[in-house]
């Protein structure tokens, strides 16, 4: 087992050193990356903003219900609600959900080419397959993924402001106040760090799974649960570690 994890360690930095080289033809590079963008990104738009005003509306629902100490004042529904969602929920949460979305489609994709025999045929003709196929990815993904956060965060308040607007639970105007109150900036940034080094581990573990299928189509599906699976382990550790590192 260890002797396994080594090995899949140490072929995952080879992979690296192919994949991050300078692309042979830059215009293809680029009209890649736009691709990847729209798919990986723009199309996850949707999936964000949904699962953020549940979560904030539920997590708005849940403080209020909780906090009912005289001592503690309402407006601290607000401020809880605000501070769930920038520090955990739309960067760590929000991206084991992504792991699902795109890190299964990124293996799927690179697995169903490597399968039939698309990898081979650019080997061939003397491209970085690795290069030429991965990197767009990543950068992608990594250039989009603060929009997803910031999405995340807005749609996430907008949840918990619904609660407050159409129920007697609290007031608009106390929620408002909890959300200015106490705010640290350095929370957004630290929020968006950990979307930046989460989305770089989704794209580059799932590629990573993808592009080394052997067999068929049943292993692609195999590689696609892996690819998860250690996708959320990796972010779950590296929230750690980040949080250790930039909240210390």
């Amino acid at each position: 087992m260890l002797y396994s994890s080594i090995a899949s360690l140490g072929r995952y930095c080879i992979f690296l050193t192919q994949v991050f080289r300078i692309p042979d033809k830059w215009k293809e590079f680029f009209k890649s990356l736009v691709k990847e963008i729209s798919k990986l990104g723009v199309d996850s738009i949707p999936l964000v903003i949904i699962i953020s005003l549940f979560i904030g509306a539920v997590i708005c629902i849940q403080m209020t219900i909780n906090i009912v100490s005289p001592l503690i004042p309402k407006y601290s529904t607000g401020l809880a609600t605000r501070e769930i969602l920038i520090l955990e929920f739309s960067s760590t949460m929000m991206c084991l959900i992504l792991a699902g979305k795109v890190g299964s489609n990124i293996s799927s994709e690179i697995g169903t080419m490597r399968v039939t025999e698309q990898i081979d045929a650019l080997e061939i003709m003397g491209i970085n397959s690795a290069n030429f196929i991965v990197l767009p990815k990543i950068i992608g993904f990594i250039l989009f993924i603060p929009v997803l956060g910031i999405l995340s965060m807005f749609f996430g308040l907008i949840g918990g402001g619904i609660i407050a607007e159409f129920t007697d639970m609290i007031s608009m105007d106390t929620y408002v106040f909890g959300i200015q109150s106490f705010f640290n900036e350095w929370y957004v940034w630290y929020s968006l760090i950990k979307c930046l080094v989460f989305a770089f581990i989704i794209t580059s573990v799932s590629a990573y799974y993808g592009y080394y299928v052997k067999g068929g189509s049943l292993e692609v599906g195999k590689a696609s649960t892996n690819a998860v699976v250690s996708s959320s382990i990796l972010i779950l550790l590296a929230d750690v570690i980040l949080t250790k590192l930039l909240l210390q």
